[in-house]
């Protein structure tokens, strides 16, 4: 893209048909599409089955939800902006629209070809519109929201049929510890194919964007580890910093037990931090990152399920900031201290509850409803689906996300690498020291093991 003055345009013709066909049997509510790229296909489930979006919407949407943007997600955008402009004059020389989106989808701004913008000007392809995926279904730059990597969206492969003349392509950049999406880079043209380098150039641009960010989570790491060594000598208390996602940066030796992470060792790298694998304890930060963001002096109290305690332990979680800007909480055990917070809080679903999980059977997308699956199990960089259609590849690519999707309906992580689900468990069967494996109700009575740091909430979810 750096070079996009250089290519010509490409063919007008955006799919063989045969996409177009697999859309009109999608949209008439067939679930099977073999000739769609599986992010596709799986973007189509969405939007139909989670977001009902109507195929026939003609607009996006006017965008009502405004974020409060951090300086540091304000750096983004403004970063973002000048990448943008600064190809403006080689994408418009091809008929190409260059844009920006917030975190919400919501276009903040958008350079390139003046006849391209008076044709998008149709479809609301225009700054304050919100082209999320939930609000017009696929896209390059809704779609990016929802995934990792460039995104490119062609033709009949848009959700909403005004679009399929279009060609888009985008890509979120991410805050580098919660993951969340800060705001989207996105290239159309209309009818006409975008250069070959976009993804490319599109991958390059994020990269480079969140070079600042991952130096100031590392910065961020080290200032907890501070903060926590600080707080360590003037309490007795099990101690845990944790970042602003509840992924742990260093604990205490009474503390790492009931997170199940090493004693003493500091994970400054935000790619290297311990994931405690305790759902409540990621809901306590978040909400206790809300609170802070409104007052700075908050802190809170609640209580969470920790790993080998059969009660339910005390928590204070107080805010850490630095210059201003919230960079995670520490964490006291056996502490009540502070604001409790409210117990729907407490206990509020980080993920919307899935109606089915969604797999992969070569180029097909299978829909399994909950029942159907025995047990999760993360091999490389996959996770497969142990289920009563056989071994399935899962869309999901993070045993974690998944965990958390299925964490209120009858799913537990057991060990680092499966989640099963409950309701599948035959038998449970105790080896010569004590370990547990279960063996699962399917046609193999496939057996799962139970790490140590889990074996605590098996007994409480089986009542043993």
């Amino acid at each position: 893209m750096t070079h996009v003055h250089r290519l010509e345009p490409g063919s007008a013709h955006l799919d063989s048909g045969t996409v177009l066909a697999a859309w009109e049997r999608f949209v008439q509510g067939e679930d099977q599409v073999p000739d769609v790229r599986p992010l596709v296909a799986i973007s189509w489930h969405r939007c139909r089955e989670q977001y009902r979006v109507d195929p026939h919407l003609t607009e996006a949407p006017v965008a009502v939800a405004e974020l409060d943007h951090t300086p540091e997600h304000d750096a983004v955008i403004a970063e973002l902006g000048f990448r943008a402009a600064s190809v403006a004059y080689e994408v418009g020389s091809l008929g190409g629209v260059v844009a920006v989106t917030d975190a919400t989808g919501r276009i903040l701004a958008e350079w390139g070809d003046q006849a391209t913008l008076a044709k998008a000007a149709d479809p609301h392809l225009a700054p304050w519109f919100c082209w999320s995926e939930c609000a017009v279904g696929t896209n390059g730059m809704g779609t990016a929201l929802e995934a990792h990597g460039p995104v490119p969206i062609r033709g009949a492969e848009h959700w909403c049929q005004a679009l399929h003349d279009w060609v888009g392509a985008g890509i979120a950049v991410r805050d580098v510890v919660t993951r969340e999406p800060i705001a989207v880079l996105g290239l159309c043209r209309w009818r006409s194919p975008l250069p070959p380098s976009t993804e490319s150039w599109l991958a390059n641009a994020a990269t480079m964007t969140q070079c600042p960010l991952k130096k100031r989570a590392r910065d961020s790491g080290a200032e907890l580890v501070a903060a926590y060594t600080q707080a360590r000598a003037h309490s007795g208390a099990a101690l845990a910093a944790v970042d602003t996602a509840g992924k742990v940066v260093i604990a205490d030796e009474m503390a790492s037990v009931l997170l199940g992470v090493p004693a003493c060792t500091p994970a400054v790298d935000p790619t290297l931090r311990w994931n405690p694998g305790l759902p409540e304890l990621i809901t306590a930060a978040r909400y206790a990152a809300r609170q802070a963001a409104h007052n700075p002096d908050w802190i809170g109290s609640t209580q969470i399920f920790a790993h080998l305690a059969d009660e339910p332990t005390s928590i204070s979680i107080r805010p850490v900031f630095s210059f201003g800007r919230l960079i995670g909480n520490l964490v006291s055990f056996g502490a009540s201290g502070g604001a409790q917070l409210p117990q729907a809080e407490g206990a509020a679903h980080l993920w919307a509850q899935p109606r089915r999980l969604v797999a992969m059977r070569a180029n097909r997308m299978v829909l399994l409803r909950l029942p159907e699956v025995s047990f999760a199990e993360s091999q490389g960089n996959d996770v497969w689906l142990s289920t009563d259609q056989g071994r399935l590849r899962a869309a999901s690519m993070s045993l974690d996300k998944l965990e958390g999707e299925l964490a209120d309906v009858g799913f537990l992580r057991v060990h680092r690498r499966y989640v099963v689900n409950l309701s599948r468990i035959r038998e449970i069967e105790r080896g010569p020291k004590g370990e547990l494996s279960l063996v699962m109700d399917d046609r193999a009575n496939e057996m799962v093991p139970v790490s140590r740091r889990h074996a605590a909430a098996v007994r409480r979810a089986l009542d043993i």
